[in-house]
């Protein structure tokens, strides 16, 4: 199974492909998608689209999982986030890619075990389970693999669950 994680931005959206067999779990491909801060935003946000299109059409996810808006203290920031969500929405519905949200909570359960886990700590163990060099930069980068690992472990509960209903 190949997964795409989203770390949505208007400025940076960060991205990590994981792929998972039967083996091991590892990174495929991490990095981020920056838009100019002077661009007008319908031009961020068809950068945005455009590469998370890219993306997929480079290396066929099966899906694509993205960190849910859960709570922000700025309304501006919660706007241009959700924006850039639509962006990466409307690539995957295009391509028709299934679309997984997951809240930070549930991304931190799932990658440190402890749903409030600090920033570095989940980025520690996104570099530890992946057996990574060193820790993806910028953070948003760490963050979508993070994503990405959380939709692994959340998808082996749900084959775990089926079985039991089969």
């Amino acid at each position: 199974m190949r997964v795409l994680g989203i770390d949505p931005g208007l400025a940076t959206v960060g991205y990590g492909l994981l792929e998972k067999n039967e083996k091991a779990c590892g990174a495929v491909d991490y990095g981020y998608i920056s838009t100019p801060a002077g661009l007008a935003l319908p031009q961020r946000l068809l950068i945005i689209f455009r590469s998370v299109k890219q993306l997929i059409s480079r290396f066929s996810p099966d899906v694509l999982a993205i960190e849910r808006l859960f709570f922000c203290k700025n309304i501006r920031t919660a706007l241009q986030v959700g924006e850039a969500r639509g962006a990466v929405f409307t690539a995957a519905a295009e391509t028709e890619l299934p679309v997984f949200e997951y809240t930070p909570l549930q991304v931190k359960q799932a990658v440190a075990g402890y749903g409030r886990a600090g920033k570095k700590q989940v980025q520690q163990m996104v570099c530890l389970l992946l057996k990574l060099p060193e820790i993806p930069k910028p953070d948003d980068t760490a963050d979508a693999l993070a994503v990405a690992l959380c939709h692994l472990q959340s998808e082996k509960w749900r084959q775990l669950v089926d079985s039991k209903h089969s």
